[in-house]
Parts: structure tokens; sequence; C-alpha cells
């Protein structure tokens, strides 16, 4: 297969796994894993392990790496070094040492299997110590918890990781060969590490911002995409040059940029390409899985699967502990960072083509680590099941938050809850304060909750989603509650909390856009506010104010809006550049037909047609040059111009209608 059969199949495979995991409400990971495993060498054969594959792979874990650069800054890297050099150095250092030792033990216990020399334990250890960076920084993502105390420690030790490959992929064969000139390799490639860096970091940070504030002057969304791809890239390519990994520069070039004010924009940007190009990568992870080696080695996989998983797991959560983390957050660490992998299979296959390590053996170690790489997202989705049934402790730190929620409400009565604290939240609670109605807001980032309430602000460490701090934040005595973030699945489970716990609370959602409005309301929304929405009413009254419409009258006319629920302004008109945003065929949408001559519909009303029978309503009609109200007993004329707001398929079929 050429390049383009190869990725044809694999995106045509993808977009079917994906559909069957969401079907089957499961993390789409896991659908693009088992489409891995199905059409990979080793089942159906469809796809072989070529470049192409392995080059879309890398550029998935690339524009992985830089989205999460771009939760970072210096400052913040800086703070962290004691989490990255050591507990990340210490884990790295300790696995290796502990897999040697079960190694060479397993070697004189069942010598059939793992007969192999300490260089091969060395470069088995090596690959055991890394971590899944693609899978365990994206369900860190998905659940909102890269910036929770855990996220930071598993986030730490991935860039320890991502470092420590440098010097394995040295040292392997250099053992292999006994080279005599290991400390003159190390030196150079540690010397090259720390020169590559300093440019990133130090040049890099006064170059990005003058550079990015040329690119935007010039006003083409184009070019700016041009110059992000040249930069993500560039700084994985510089890295890799210098012996480190494409992830490392990926990610100090997201750090780089985090710290402009292009920030936002860029992330929305690189999240196609990021999504895409990860779902490849994990379609690559799953080619490597080997079914009939499963089948009649299954019981040495397992043991390679289990040893392996609960060995990470206890050591990291003990040296977590010794790190003085608290026992939750440590075992969240531990949970978190116990699967193999990608950086372990780059070092494995180099220590297979240096034969060290027995082919068969190899197959095996691999076959494990994709296993528990498969596992993986179900062990994140139940770490906080698995603390509180392993930590009693954890009971007690809940319950210490959720008292602290409750001693902050106990005395307020006829208060606001608030989903959030960020820009938004923030914005809400001054105006609440400015009018004297009390509220309570509930947050997950530590670091926004230590400042707000150092400066007095009424914030409480909570997850809104969850029945246990809605009820300590007094959802039985509130007198509203505003979801403030654009996330409606989490929205969707306060609405659900609040119709079992206080099902009278008016409840404001905010939303992006009007594609969940429906969805928002029939869960029991009281009002739902898009973003999108509520910047063209404001769009439409500075117009006005500035064309000389009457304060007076623009107020009422937006004030007419808001009254109405938006229903005036749901749907638009969509081209070719929305498509991508399209993801829906129920979402609202506007659409003009003109009556030509001889049209059944001329002569009639708009009653007589019918058009709610397929969910269409007709806002507005042109005639000439005039707007008239599409009342039920208007007669349609011959050139007038028809807008429809319906679903695609709504809208499709009332045009039929029209111009039979």
């Amino acid at each position: 297969m050429n390049a383009l059969d190869t990725t044809l199949l694999l995106l045509s495979s993808a977009v079917l796994g994906v559909v069957a995991l969401r079907m089957l409400n499961l993390p789409p990971m896991l659908g693009y894993l088992a489409v891995g495993i199905v059409i990979g060498p080793h089942a159906m054969g469809w796809a072989q392990d070529s470049s192409t594959t392995h080059l879309l792979a890398e550029f998935g874990v690339v524009f992985l790496m830089f989205s999460i650069g771009l939760e970072f800054s210096l400052a913040k890297l800086v703070s962290m070094r004691r989490a990255v050099f050591g507990l990340g150095m210490a884990q790295v250092i300790f696995t290796i040492v502990l897999a040697m030792a079960l190694c060479m033990g397993a070697a004189i216990i069942l010598p059939q299997y793992f007969d192999m020399t300490w260089e091969a334990a060395f470069a088995i250890g090596g690959a055991l110590s890394m971590s899944s960076t693609a899978i365990v920084s994206k369900m860190l993502t998905e659940r909102l918890e890269l910036e929770s105390p855990h996220g930071r420690q598993i986030i730490s030790v991935l860039l320890f990781q991502d470092l420590a490959v440098v010097p394995l992929l040295i040292l392997v064969p250099a053992l292999a060969s006994n080279s005599e000139n290991l400390p003159m390799s190390l030196a150079v490639a540690g010397g090259k590490a720390i020169v590559v860096l300093f440019l990133l970091f130090f040049v890099g940070q006064k170059v990005v911002r003058e550079w990015f504030a040329i690119v935007v002057r010039r006003r083409s969304q184009e070019l700016f995409m041009l110059n992000l791809l040249l930069f993500t890239l560039g700084a994985a390519w510089l890295t890799e040059k210098a012996g480190l990994s494409l992830a490392l520069g990926a990610f100090v070039a997201g750090m780089l940029i985090s710290e402009t004010e292009y920030k936002h924009q860029v992330e929305e940007d690189i999240k196609s390409f990021r999504d895409v190009l990860l779902g490849l990568f994990f379609i690559t992870v799953g080619m490597l899985l080997n079914l009939g080696l499963i089948v009649e080695y299954g019981w040495l996989i397992l043991i390679l699967l289990i040893g392996p998983v609960l060995l990470k797991f206890g050591l990291i959560f003990a040296l977590a502990r010794l790190f003085k983390c608290p026992t939750s957050v440590a075992l969240r660490t531990g949970l978190g960072l116990a699967q193999a992998g990608e950086f372990g299979f780059v070092l494995l296959n180099q220590a297979g083509g240096l034969n060290l390590i027995d082919p068969l053996l190899l197959q095996l170690i691999l076959a494990s680590m994709v296993l528990s790489m498969l596992i993986s997202p179900f062990i994140l989705a139940k770490s906080d099941w698995i603390v509180l049934k392993l930590s009693s402790s954890e009971w007690m730190m809940q319950s210490l938050a959720l008292t602290q929620i409750a001693a902050r409400t106990m005395t307020t009565k006829k208060h606001v809850i608030i989903a959030g604290f960020g820009r938004s939240g923030q914005s809400l609670a001054h105006l609440l304060t400015e009018e004297k109605i009390d509220y309570h807001a509930l947050d997950l980032d530590p670091d926004r909750i230590s400042e707000a309430q150092t400066a007095g602000a009424n914030v409480s460490y909570g997850d809104a989603a969850r029945r246990e701090s809605l009820t300590a934040a007094g959802i039985n005595r509130a007198a509203a509650l505003v979801v403030t973030y654009t996330n409606t699945p989490s929205a969707l489970k306060i609405l659900h909390l609040v119709h079992e716990l206080n099902p009278s609370l008016p409840v404001v959602v905010r939303s992006h856009d009007d594609t969940d409005l429906e969805k928002l309301r029939a869960a029991g929304a009281t009002e739902v506010v898009p973003d999108s929405m509520e910047g063209s009413l404001m769009l439409a009254s500075h117009a006005m104010v500035l064309l000389g419409v009457p304060l007076r009258r623009v107020v009422h006319t937006v004030q007419a809006a808001r009254y109405a629920r938006y229903e005036s302004l749901r749907g638009f008109f969509r081209g070719a550049s929305d498509a991508a945003d399209d993801t829906e065929n129920m979402q609202i949408r506007l659409h003009t037909v003109v009556l030509t001559d001889r049209l059944k519909a001329l002569g009639k009303t708009i009653a007589e047609l019918n058009l709610n029978e397929f969910e269409v309503d007709v806002t507005t009609i042109r005639r000439g040059k005039n707007r008239l109200e599409p009342t039920a007993d208007l007669l349609l004329q011959a050139t007038d111009v028809v807008v429809l707001r319906g679903t695609a398929e709504g809208v499709a079929r009332a045009e039929q209608r029209l111009l039979k």
C-alpha cells in the first residue's frame, strides 16, 4: 500500500471505531487502539508497520505535547523543579534498578523464557520506567485534572521521563558494544541538550512574542497557521537533532507561546491537528499487539502485564509519599503512571536490533506493554473509586473539604452558587457583591482558590458536578445556581443533581453556542446563555448607538431579544467555513428561498403551506426593499425571499414544498 492508501485506511477505520465506542459510551481512545489491533499486521493484516504510520503517530504526540505546553509557563515549570528532578528522577532510577533485579531473578527461576544478560535487563528496566505521555496527558485533559495536585506530579514525572530517554538511548547501544567512550558520549549529549534548551527557553522567549506580533499584523489567518506549524515542528526538529525527543521540543514551544497573548487563539487552531493525529498514534500502538502470542503464551503475558503495573504503582506511590505528597495524591499519581509508555517501545526496539533480547521475549514484553496501555483508560476512569477503597484518609480529606464548604455557607440563605470561578465566575461574583447578594463559588484550581480566598472571595475547592459538593454549598437554601464554564457534559450532570436535590432552583447555564440549547433546557436549565449570541447582542447594540438609534430604543430591542430567550437569534446562515463546526445535523440554521414564477406556493398563505410540519419557522419575508412580518395570513408572491429557520433536514424539506 502506498502512503495515500495507508492514510485512507487509518482514517476510515478510526471513524468506524470511534463511532462504535461513542455509541457504547466508552472513551474514543479505546476505539483507536481496538482499530489498530484489528487492522494491524498481526490480525487482518490490512495495515503494515510502515514509515507513514510512524510519521503520523509522531506528529500526534508532538501536537499533544505542544497543547500541554500551552497550559504551563516557564515560571510554573521552575516551581515544579522539585517534582521533575526529584520525584521524576527517583522514579526512573528505582524502576530500572528494581526491574533489573527482577529480570535477573526470573532468569534464574525460568531460564527457558527469561535467559538474559544484565545489559538486556538494563534495557528492559529502562523501557518499563517509561509511562505513556499521550494516553495520560489526554485523559488528564479530558478530566480537567492537569492543574490538580496529582496532575502536576504526573506531568512532572512524564517530563523527566522524556529527558531520561536521551541518556538511555546512548547507554543501551554503548553497553551492548562495551564502548570505552561512554562518559564522553554522555557528556556530548548532555552538552547539546543544555545548549538547545537554553536557546529555546531564553533566546526563544524574547524572539517568539516579537515574531508572532509581526505575523499577526499581516492580518492573515493562513499565515498565522503556517507560522504556528513552522514554530511547533521546528522546535521539535531542533530538539531531535540534539538527541532529545520530538515531544520535548513541542512542549517547550507550547510553553513559550503560553506566555504571549496569542495563547487562546493558538489553542483553538491546533486542536483539530492534535486530536486527529493523536488518534492515528493510538492506532499504531494497537497494531503492535500480536493476538497469536496472547493465545499461545497468555499466562506469561498476564504475569508480564500485572507484575510491572503493580511494581510501578507501588514504587511511585512510595516515592510520592517520600516526597511528602498526601496519600490520595500519591495513589492517583501511581495509578496514572503505572502503564507502559511509547518511548518504552523505542528502547525495546533498539535493544532488539542490537540482539540484546531474545526475539520471543521481546514480543511477549511488547504485547504486555500494549495491553497495559489498553487498560490504562479504565484504571484512570476508576481512579477515584480505587483511591477511596485503598485510602481511609481519603474519606477524611473529602469530608474535611465538604465541611469547609458547609462551614462557609452554613449561615447563608438565598445565595447564588457559582460553578466555576474563572473569568466569568469572578465577574459574576463582583457584580453580585456590588448588589449585596451573597454567593458561594466552587472551583477545582487550587492556586486560583488560594489567591481568591486571600483576596476575600467566597470560594471553596469542590466539584459542582458532585452531589456532596452541592449539598455542602447549601443547594437547599440557595436562590439560584449559575454554571459559568462551557462544558455541556458537566452542566448536564449538575442539572441532574439539581433536579434531585432542589427541583425548583433556577439554574443559568453558560454555553459556547446554540448547539446544545435544547438539550440543556430539556435537562432543566432555566436559561442558557450562549457566548456567541450574547456577543452578537452587544455588537448590535453598540452598532445601533453609533448609527444614531436612540439609546432607549436600543435597550428595549436588546431586552426584547433576551426576553424572547434568544429565540429570534437562534440559527445563522452557514457557509463553507462553518462546515467544521456543524457536528450535528440537528443544529438550527437559517436558509433563504427565492420564489420564482409558476410555483404552487404563490398566492397561498404561510399557514396553508403548513411548514410547521417540518419544525421550520418563517422568520422574515423580503419583498423588494421591504421586510415583512411573516404573519399566518400573508400571501406569498413571486420574487419574495423567504427566510427559513430549522434543522438541516427540516429546512431542505420545507424548501422542496415551497419550490414545488
